[in-house]
């Protein structure tokens, strides 16, 4: 890691209780969180664009869900189609035996 340098920075007593839930949340240090967001705004990425990402990627989790959800039920379907050709199959075996 290269060396860094001490930087006060003031901050609304808002943003400071959501930088601590964040870390405490995603486990990591207040001043990382930070350095991310000041790397973030040397890139020239805005908060327009980071509000569009975030929810670009929730419809994105809710789409995903939903055809999860749908996977089950075809999964299910498709469980319960395939007893019913072994049990046919079986049948037609008894059958023709």
């Amino acid at each position: 890691m290269s060396s860094m340098v001490l930087t006060q920075v003031y901050l609304e007593p808002s943003q400071k209780q959501a930088l601590a839930s964040q870390a405490k949340k995603s486990g990591r240090k207040v001043s990382e969180i930070m350095r991310d967001a000041v790397d973030a705004a040397i890139a020239g990425v805005t908060l327009e664009e980071i509000q569009t990402l975030d929810m670009g990627t929730q419809r994105a989790q809710g789409d995903i869900s939903a055809m999860l959800a749908d996977l089950k039920v075809n999964t299910t379907e498709h469980t319960a189609f395939m007893r019913e050709i072994a049990k046919l199959q079986k049948a037609a075996a008894k059958e023709f035996a």
